[in-house]
Formats: structure tokens, sequence, C-alpha cells
């Protein structure tokens, strides 16, 4: 039984490449049913039967791997709105707009006016919970924290059509761009796997000289030019508002070289897990990534991997050696002499650890 939904496929797909995908799906039924009647014509009358059982298994198996996801869905949707009145809380702590109980407000009744205005809120509460995050301080800039102090709250929701997900980031008036909301939307081919399509992002209206994402460069004129001007040119820089500006699949693909490819998919993946990022870790536990709380975790998750991956790494080097020690008796066996030598010692070896 097939795993491939095509209905989902194309809800994220224009109809001219819907076509060309259901073309290349259905190619690649036939040949797979082409491939798997070789295959159970080779086995033999029990054997096969055997085999078509096991079919009718994982049949079973999908159908209820299908209802899961649905199930799934539904089950998120549902916290989703049950995390909502915890987030306008957090909303209204972190920016002033309600005090939390049991904040000893006589304290700040007999403090200056001007010393409770400095005390308003969680200053700087989203850049520095963004800034604790190893994969999110890699993208924030010493200039973009000006305009991130001014983040006031950053919420997601799930697109049912295309499918995928939008972040909202809500900003007060600043002097850095006139927006104050900014969103980041990502469409997904397959949520499960999960698949991106495609991300869009807003459009920044920077205020004269205030771009993040650019910088000035003045030039002296040379010596003896005519030109006694100095020559100013912009160009692009890093900054987190970068990530409003994703990197965009050409319509041609055939335009597209193999390592502009590569290149393009790399980009996508991490602006993926920038997105990700945020959705899953920031947003629901922004408390914990302000104190710091979160770090010991996320840290344990990076070890975890990291002593995964030397697993891998320490089988890989076993396969090596064990592929120089093959070659090494190939070459032993092209030298008469030196293979009986060999065989000599690997047999005395073999004895001695035999007493």
């Amino acid at each position: 039984m097939s795993n491939f939904n095509i209905s989902d496929l194309g809800d994220a797909l224009n109809e001219e490449a819907r076509a060309d995908l259901v073309n290349a799906l259905k190619d690649k039924l036939q040949n797979l049913s082409r491939d798997h009647t070789d295959m159970l014509e080779s086995l033999s009358p029990n054997v096969r039967k055997r085999v078509e059982v096991l079919r009718e298994i994982q049949g079973q198996h999908d159908e209820l791997e299908a209802k899961f996801f649905e199930e799934r869905a539904a089950l998120e949707a549902k916290y989703q709105k049950l995390y909502q009145p915890l987030y306008v809380k957090r909303y209204d702590i972190v920016n002033g707009a309600g005090e939390a109980e049991g904040t000893p407000n006589e304290t700040v009744m007999d403090q200056g006016e001007d010393k409770a205005a400095e005390e308003k809120g969680v200053p700087d509460f989203w850049l520095i919970a963004m800034k604790n995050n190893e994969v999110l301080s890699e993208e924030i800039t010493e200039r973009d924290e000006g305009a991130l102090k001014y983040l006031k709250d950053i919420k997601w929701y799930r697109v049912e059509d295309p499918k995928g997900f939008k972040l909202e980031f809500y900003f007060d008036t600043n002097p850095y761009f006139k927006n104050t909301v900014l969103t980041k939307t990502y469409h997904m081919i397959d949520e499960d796997e999960p698949i991106l399509e495609k991300a869009i992002g807003t459009k920044i209206e920077w205020y004269p000289g205030k771009c993040l994402t650019q910088k000035l460069l003045k030039k002296k004129p040379k010596k003896g030019s005519k030109n006694a001007k100095q020559i100013t040119k912009t160009e692009d820089c890093e900054s987190f508002f970068n990530f409003f500006n994703p990197p965009q699949v050409p319509d041609d693909d055939e335009d597209i070289d193999e390592d502009t490819a590569e290149e393009l998919q790399n980009l996508m993946e991490q602006d993926y897990d920038i997105g990700s990022t945020i959705r899953d870790k920031i947003i629901p536990h922004a408390v914990s990534w302000f104190t710091g709380e979160a770090i010991q975790g996320d840290e344990l998750e990076l070890e975890d991997d990291d002593e995964d991956d030397d697993e891998i790494d320490e089988d890989e080097d076993d396969d090596e050696e064990d592929e120089d020690d093959d070659e090494d008796d190939d070459e032993e066996e092209t030298k008469p002499k030196k293979k009986s030598s060999s065989a000599q010692k690997r047999n005395g070896r073999a004895q001695g650890n035999g007493q």
C-alpha cells in the first residue's frame, strides 16, 4: 500500500508543478509495482503467501498511522488554544500592561516615578531569550540588538492552505522601521518530514539610514583623482533581520547548476532551522531561555547528538581499519613469502589465545 498523499502535496504546489509531480509519482508507482511484482514472482509459493499477509499488516499499520497524524494535529490545535491565556498573561507582565501577582507594589510606591518607569515590565525579555539560544545567537549582531529591544511578543499559527506555519513578531514604535508586525510564513510540501517548499517574509520599511541588513561604505578618492568627493556605497551585511528576506527558489529549475542548488538547499535548511527553533523552543519556553535555565537542557540534547555522531564516527573508523586490513591481506597474497610469514604469526597468536 502506497504512502504517497497526492492531495496534500497538491495543496502546496501550482497546477503545472502539480501535474508534473502527479506524473512523476505515477511513473514511480508503476516502477515500484513492476519491481515488487518481479520480487514476488521470484519467491516460492509458500513464502509469497506469507509476504502478502505481511503487506496486509503493513496496510493496516499505514491506516493507523494516518489516523495518528490526524489526531495529533487536532491535539496540537486543542492545546494551542489552551496555551493562549497563558501567553496573554506573559505578554502583559513582560510589557508592563499588568503586574504579576505577589509583586510588592509598596516598594514601587516608595521609589520615585522615574525609577518605577524604568522597572516597567521585563526589559529586553525577547532579546535576551533569543541570544541565549545557540542557533539564534549566531544570527543576532550587535547592531540588531538596538532594534530587538523593541520586540514585544512573538506568536505562531498553523497555516492550512497551503500547509505550514506562520511566525509573527510584534514591535513597539521604534526608530529603525515603520512596521509594527513582521511575519515569516513557511509553506510545507510535507509537514511530517518536514519538507519545505518556500518561505515568505515581510518587507521591512526601514527609516532612512537605519537599515540593519546593509552597511554604508565610504571610500576616499584616490590620490590625484579629479573627483575629490568621498565615494559611498551600500553592501549587504549579516543581520537577524535577513530572516525576513528568505532564500527563494527560482521558477525555472533548469537555470540552477548543481553547486548553486546545493547552496540554496543549505540556506533553506538553515532558514527553516531558525524558524522552527523560534516556534518550538523560544515561544513556548521564553522565560526559561531568558533566565538561562533552558540552555542546560539544550546542551544535554546537543551532547547526546554528539555522542551519537561519535559512535557513528567510531564505527566508520572501525570499518576503515577493517578495509585497510583487507587491503593488507590482499597485498600479502600477491607476495607468497610474506604471506607465509604473516600466516605463521597469525596462527601463533590464535594458538596463544586458545591456551
